[in-house]
């Protein structure tokens, strides 16, 4: 297999009458799928300039449509660029000036959004397109171009700077990884997937392409059962829903409810942030038969670096491992002097592998930063991905995470700078400086605001959400006239945290 099409094709040939993928609106088997995917590429290479330079952006509401598109666009050999519906539209425009799409596909509500973005991008209505004919010869000469390391997809995360990052992963990175997930994992034709992950954020890989070499189905969750746990449980069931693949957070909720009676649930995987043990404790107990696997990747890692199967109940106290590397990949934690750590020596977290990505879209200097040579490897080329993770490997040979080396948290699966969240505020009118910390203990974001002038919380929050995304909202909003500085002029954010966190 050289790309995720091919996924499809195996999926439609030997499993083309089985539901692939539902939503609130309905469902659609693989066949139904691929043939309406080529409907979209046959468009595509009719109306556009695609290509494996040319990234299409895919800005509807997570559903079957956003499928159809995504794989349209890689039949249309371009790599595609899910974007979050409810983006501020200021950084929409941030994201197509970095990217520079072909074109976006989008729905008709999404159209009327984007009427506002000062781009000179076309806009293709998804719904206006997918039923018309189109000449589909080109499809053929269109796939037989693409490689294997050409980009399958971009996703964007947050950026210090306040510009965001599109993470450039390959087709084989997809394909690599999804045959580790099933050869390592209980996931059959026989498995419903119960998807909780937005499209922007990469755990929807798995969600996504998994079903497409297993036969399996994926139920793509409405999001406003997550709010409601009782609700969440009650689909869950009468979906029979086996297997879950989320963030830390809504399992927390759920366990917090006590409603975790899940008679078909078999395999739960989670990542994105730290899962506490006292809440997965509470699954396992309910739940003893299941398989539960504490997952570890970065996006620049095509979701996935690291795992571990949990196999024993850990106090409070403890810390559950991230494990050992995929098969696909190579984890070396290195010290300050680019050597590689004792065991029980901490060190930073560095990946190597097929799965990782190219490096970030239109930004060079940010990629050489962070994607760089193995300081051990002498002899031939090998890229590194920096994960600016601090860990380090027990006695058991297990990874243990630390903690950020910078400014960058992870907050309900969501990837936040920090000082992206700061740049926002200190664009707003009156705010002279900001200083964005995280409060570990209770997962929440505080802002402190260096200003005379008086701060409505509320307000204010909703000034930043036309620049930011709802889940980077600070929890808390405070003001300060005036920030202490340290003896080189910097903000003394060591002396906020001890005051405001402590």
């Amino acid at each position: 297999m050289n790309s995720i099409t091919d996924l499809l094709e195996y999926a439609a040939a030997n499993f083309g009458q089985r539901t692939a993928f539902s939503d609130k609106d309905g469902e659609i088997t693989f066949a139904c799928l691929k043939n309406k995917s080529q409907t979209i590429a046959a468009a595509l290479l009719n109306k556009t300039q695609t290509g494996r330079t040319k990234p299409i952006m895919v800005y509807m509401e997570k559903s079957i449509k956003s499928i159809v598109s995504f794989m349209g666009i890689a039949y249309a050999s371009s790599p595609y660029v899910p974007v979050d519906y409810l983006i501020p539209i200021n950084r929409l425009e941030k994201t197509a000036e970095n990217l520079k799409p072909a074109a976006i596909i989008t729905d008709i509500g999404g159209a009327e959004n984007l009427k506002n973005l000062n781009i000179d991008t076309e806009i293709i209505i998804y719904d206006e397109i997918i039923n018309t004919n189109y000449d589909t010869a080109p499809i053929e000469k269109s796939v037989s171009h693409i490689c294997d390391l050409d980009p399958a997809y971009i996703m964007y995360t947050s950026g210090s700077t306040g510009a965001p990052k599109g993470v450039t992963i390959t087709h084989r990175g997809v394909i690599d990884y999804i045959n580790w997930i099933i050869d390592t994992f209980p996931v059959d034709s026989g498995s419903i997937i119960g998807m909780q992950s937005a499209f922007h954020f990469d755990n929807s890989v798995f969600d996504m392409f998994v079903p497409m070499l297993t036969g399996a189905k994926t139920v793509i969750i409405p999001e406003i059962l997550f709010m409601y746990p009782e609700k969440l449980m009650e689909f869950l069931k009468q979906s029979e829903i086996s297997v879950i693949f989320w963030v830390p957070t809504v399992m927390i909720s759920a366990a917090d409810s006590g409603i975790l009676k899940l008679p078909h649930m078999k395999l739960i995987l989670f990542a994105g942030e730290v899962m506490p043990n006292k809440q997965l404790n509470v699954w396992r107990k309910s739940l003893p038969d299941c398989t539960y696997v504490n997952m570890y990747g970065p996006t620049e890692a095509t979701d996935i670096a690291t795992y571990y199967i949990v196999d024993r109940e850990y106090e409070n106290h403890e810390t559950l491992p991230i494990g050992k590397p995929c098969a696909n990949m190579r984890a070396l934690i290195l010290n300050e002097k680019n050597e590689e750590c004792k065991i029980g020596e901490q060190g930073e977290l560095c990946l190597s592998g097929s799965a990782i990505a190219l490096g970030y879209w239109n930004a060079p200097e940010l990629t050489e930063k962070v994607f760089v040579q193995n300081p051990l490897n002498k002899k031939y080329d090998e890229t590194i991905y920096r994960t600016g993770d601090l860990v380090y490997l027990n006695d058991e040979g297990n990874i243990i995470f630390l903690g950020r080396r910078d400014s960058q948290i992870k907050l309900r699966g969501n990837r936040i700078e920090l000082g992206d969240i700061e740049s926002a505020a200190s664009a707003i009118d009156g705010i002279r400086n900001s200083c964005a910390m995280f409060d570990e203990k209770n997962q929440e974001i505080i802002l402190l605001l260096e200003t005379s002038e008086e701060i409505k919380e509320r307000k204010f929050k909703l000034l930043l959400k036309q620049y930011i995304p709802s889940y980077m909202t600070p929890s808390k909003i405070m003001a300060m006239k005036e920030f202490p500085h340290t003896a080189s002029g910097k903000i003394d954010r060591v002396y906020l945290r001890k005051e405001f966190l402590s």
